[in-house]
């Protein structure tokens, strides 16, 4: 049984939920986001806020609770306050600058990488090495972090590459004469 699921998302003040159907709709204060439902759960608005429940019989209703409860507290939690990602750039020359709608990175390639910013995605470079990646949707700014992260992953010798803020890399031991 979920115990995440039990608890209804409560609603802040200037944040309204619809359910239409199997699907979620969050308006707040920053924006306004949507989630549709797997079929095996049902949402209700209530006084308390937003309720997830699994169907009566259905397996995999249960085993979605949570996870569909979670979901909808993302969708009201973007709305409100809005999900961040710190990323740092380690290495020699490596650097990043926000030109208009690209970010411009230098990561020891013979070329720079531009990467397309994605609508409702801002990126700050604060720094020429630490970039701040912020927006509503949690998953689309874990994607791009992860998309930023992926032209150069940290490596353990040196540490040199693309990192999230939080990251530990485990470095290794060079080679011995």
């Amino acid at each position: 049984m979920s115990r995440i699921g039990k608890r209804p998302v409560p609603l802040p003040k200037g944040v309204t939920a619809t359910v239409d159907g199997k699907t979620v709709k969050v308006k707040g204060p920053k924006g306004e986001l949507s989630l549709r439902l797997v079929e095996e759960v049902d949402a209700k608005v209530g006084e308390d806020g937003v309720t997830v429940t699994p169907r009566a019989g259905a397996e995999r209703g249960r085993q979605m609770w949570g996870l569909s409860r979670t979901l909808v507290n993302n969708l009201v939690v973007g709305v409100t306050k809005g999900f961040e990602q710190k990323l740092e750039i380690n290495g020699v020359g490596y650097r990043a600058a926000v030109q208009g709608k690209n970010l411009n990175l230098q990561l020891g390639f013979s070329h720079d990488v531009s990467y397309p910013i994605p609508a409702g995605i801002s990126i700050v470079a604060e720094k020429p090495t630490a970039l701040t990646v912020s927006g509503i949707d949690k998953q689309l700014v874990g994607q791009v972090a992860a998309e930023i992260r992926s032209y150069r992953p940290p490596e353990p010798y040196k540490g040199k590459g693309v990192k999230y803020a939080e990251e530990h890399i485990r470095r290794k031991e060079g080679k011995k004469k």
